[in-house]
């Protein structure tokens, strides 16, 4: 007998998505021993050396290396490890120099973290230093630190730097392996797609393709702007990259049809996706059947391209149109004049000082507060507030949340370890132990990140305080205080956190699809231009979705109005893929449309965009799509009438 719950006892759906756990890929086992090497070998050294302390803090430095241990490409984690190293080690050092140092230290650190704020808004890597310039000096100005002023940099900036010298261990081996690897798993996504073809799972496995080409791109050209001249491996990476999109753009076509695809064509991409990660040049025969009809044939042509264009030892940028399929592919700039354009950014952007406002207010408000009234381990206040208010990890509300719910959960698992294992030696497995559960969970969300962060955190700072249990009350205050300053000084103040416009991004997606769809099928569009139009487009709506799904963790009025818009999101993707459609039909032989058909079809889009730019309510709209039904235009038409109709629920 089944039994129902009351209503009134059925948690929001707001709350369900912050506690579900994110979708994960299998566990990086060499960072997950990377993190277990770094974190427990300087402890073992300063154990053996009687410096236990020293040991802590650079172990406490690996910790911010492993945090930010999550690029792919070799070069990259030379800028995601090394670069927020130096600030780090700049933050330590302020902190360290007004620790005592009463209001002196509380304007320093404020001051540091408007800093922090503000080039956090650059980028990636921009941004981890930020978080580690901020940290550390928190961490300087309220821990006594053992030694000379500059000991506690070189020790914390050594354990980050240890992380890095693992991590490029296996490069002169595997140098160019995992650029290969991103783009056959690129390959392997196409062929989930064309296995998906009929399926209810389409949607799923076209964003997993779009996300899989965006990854594989910025990986690719992060490589090839960091290379003198042209890299023949590079040069056939990009050239794969761009064969499969006639493939990618074929899938919509068949989806149209209902029918599924042959086994064989998945497979074929499959197999075309190994040649790519064992770097094979050769003839690749495809075993696919004879195409039925135009939408097979297109497919079948595609993978044919792409075949020819994978077994090629010096594939041709231009026959691929590669040359022309992203800006980036030209010379980059120096890096002394890419630093001064960020700066001047940073400097003019009116965002990058609304959230370095933000940061400062909170910090300043956290010091204060440790400075009027006896906190212990007050510096725990701020690095919380620190932690969850970082502009690019997502939503503020669902951070302190998931904070709060991560630090109860990783404070039970310290408390064990404390009552249970003596101090001394066996501190080393315990952390080798725990710090294989930072790479390992993190990829499940925040709360799962904090649950595994925190004891590390706790046994470390117990080393230099010797505390023991009496630690785990405060760091749970300290964390509650800094979760509750977050909402307050840096959510609720700020109408734009809880009152978002969430149209706005949708208005301008819809806008460029409309741009998309009038040169789609304008005979003077170059094929290379409508390619990187798509892609950017693609690009733009898999970013409009991530930040539609991070509003829907948020409460009402926020989350609410993020449900009610999400069909429209989802309308306008299949408008995107309908266009596609229709342009690989063109191509098969299908009679073109008129102007007046395409007019049609843009007034209508540009109509909706403007419409969503004024409102905060979705409205139904009634319009008037009509045309011949035998057009190339009329699954597009049907799906913008659609996303017209779509309406907010009462």
């Amino acid at each position: 007998m089944s039994r129902e719950f009351p209503i009134g006892l059925t948690p929001p759906d707001w709350l369900v998505r912050n506690l579900r756990p994110q979708p994960a890929p299998p566990v990086n086992r060499p960072a997950v021993a990377r993190a277990a090497i770094a974190m427990s070998l300087p402890l073992a050294v300063g154990l053996a050396t009687g410096h236990a302390t020293y040991g802590a803090l650079a172990s406490m430095g690996a910790l911010s290396g492993v945090i930010g241990d999550t690029a792919d490409a070799y070069r990259m984690r030379i800028l995601n490890i090394a670069i927020p190293q130096f600030f780090g080690a700049l933050g330590v050092t302020l902190g360290a120099l007004v620790y005592g140092h009463g209001w002196t230290a509380v304007a320093t650190v404020t001051c540091v973290a408007l800093v922090s704020g503000m080039i956090s808004t650059i980028g990636a890597v921009a941004s981890v230093s930020g978080l580690l310039l901020l940290l550390n000096s928190v961490i300087g100005a309220g821990l006594p630190l053992p030694g000379p002023w500059w000991l506690a940099p070189a020790l914390m900036s050594g354990g980050g730097l240890l992380v890095l010298a693992l991590a490029l261990l296996a490069w002169p081996l595997r140098s160019g392996v995992p650029e290969r690897a991103a783009v056959a798993q690129t390959y392997r996504t196409v062929a989930e797609l064309l296995a998906a073809g009929a399926t209810d799972g389409y949607e799923d496995a076209r964003q997993a393709v779009t996300q899989s080409l965006n990854q594989s791109y910025d990986l690719v050209l992060a490589r090839r702007a960091r290379h003198h001249g042209r890299s023949p491996e590079l040069v056939r990476l990009l050239a794969q990259l761009n064969a499969i999109t006639p493939v990618v753009e074929a899938a919509p076509a068949a989806h149209q049809t209902g029918r599924p695809l042959p086994p064989e064509v998945p497979e074929a991409v499959r197999h075309l996706a190994d040649a790519v990660e064992t770097g094979y040049s050769g003839p690749i025969g495809l075993n696919i059947p004879a195409p039925a009809d135009h939408t097979s044939r297109a497919v079948e042509q595609a993978l044919r391209h792409t075949a020819e264009v994978v077994g090629s030892r010096s594939p041709d940028l231009r026959t691929t149109g590669l040359a022309t399929s992203d800006d980036r592919l030209g010379r980059p700039a120096a890096l002394r004049v890419r630093a001064a354009g960020a700066a001047r950014d940073v400097v003019m952007s009116g965002d990058s000082w609304r959230y370095g406002l933000r940061l400062a207010l909170c910090v300043g408000l956290a010091q204060v507060l440790v400075s009027t009234v006896p906190v212990p381990r007050s510096y725990w206040v701020a690095l919380t507030i620190t932690f969850v208010l970082k502009p690019d990890f997502g939503s503020v509300f669902s951070r302190a949340l998931l904070r709060a719910l991560g630090t109860v959960a990783g404070l039970v698992v310290a408390a064990a370890v404390l009552v249970q294992v003596p101090r001394g030696w066996w501190d080393v497995p315990v952390i080798l132990l725990l710090a294989t559960l930072i790479p390992a969970l993190t990829p499940r969300g925040y709360g799962y990140q904090t649950a595994a962060i925190t004891p590390v955190i706790i046994l470390l700072s117990d080393l230099l305080n010797h505390q023991g249990t009496a630690l785990l009350l405060p760091r749970l205050l300290d964390s509650l205080m800094g979760c509750a300053i977050a909402l307050v000084a840096g959510y609720l103040l700020w109408p734009e956190s809880w009152h978002t416009r969430v149209g706005d991004r949708l208005a301008n997606a819809v806008a460029d699809t409309a741009r998309y769809v009038e040169s789609a099928f304008r005979p003077d569009t170059g094929g290379a231009a409508r390619a990187r139009m798509r892609r950017r487009l693609y690009r733009d709506l898999s970013v409009v979705r991530t930040e539609f799904q991070r509003a829907l963790t948020e409460p009402p009025p926020t989350g609410r109005r993020a449900a009610a818009w999400w069909p429209l999101v989802v309308a306008v993707e299949r408008i995107v893929d309908a266009t596609t459609a229709a342009r690989v039909h063109i191509k098969q032989g299908a009679k073109p449309p008129s102007d007046a058909e395409i007019d049609q079809v843009v007034v209508q889009l540009r109509e909706l965009s403007d419409g969503l730019r004024r409102v905060e309510t979705l409205y139904a709209v009634r319009t008037d799509l009509s045309g011949p039904a035998d057009s190339v235009l009329e699954p597009l038409r049907q799906e913008v009438a659609a996303a017209r109709a779509v309406t907010s629920p009462k």
